[in-house]
């Protein structure tokens, strides 16, 4: 059996992390690049941004997709190619993703430093402009609680 060469998402979802951010949203961004650029099966990039976090934070990590995220990640997912339209909700799928994403890179962390509030990064996959945002608990142990679930039941 003749094996077949990896595609380009393939080979940067494989790929270990450069060493040049080990930060939460550094491991988190390239985590999240790789996932997306693989399960979208097309090269998506994102750019972090800084996001003003609201007062009161979650018991849990809350995903705040945007629209054409949403809808880009159904077109995609049920194999079509143009983007048109708006999602009225946002895919379960997306969120377990989404969720699986942070777990692993909460956990491969060599240290837990304090928790930002809140992320956000600007995607671009082909056309698709969006922007997704994440606000996270206090603690770090109600984060490392959430994640070690995440893991267990994913």
């Amino acid at each position: 059996m003749q094996l077949l060469e990896l595609t380009p998402e393939e080979i940067a979802f494989l790929a270990p992390p450069s060493a040049a951010s080990d930060s939460l949203q550094g491991r988190l961004t390239r985590k999240l690049a790789a996932t997306l650029s693989a399960r979208l099966r097309q090269q998506v990039q994102l750019a972090a941004h800084p996001v003003d976090a609201a007062a009161d934070a979650p018991a849990a990590p809350h995903w705040l997709p945007d629209a054409a995220l949403s809808t880009l990640w159904l077109t995609r997912r049920l194999g079509g190619q143009r983007v048109m339209g708006a999602a009225a909700f946002v895919p379960p799928t997306l969120i377990h993703t989404l969720d699986a994403a942070l777990a692993e890179s909460w956990l491969d962390a060599k240290a837990h430093a304090a928790l930002p509030p809140a992320m956000r990064w600007h995607i671009t996959a082909a056309s698709t402009r969006a922007v997704l945002a994440v606000q996270l608990p206090h603690h770090t142990i109600d984060m490392t609680r959430w994640a070690r679930e995440v893991i267990r039941h994913g």
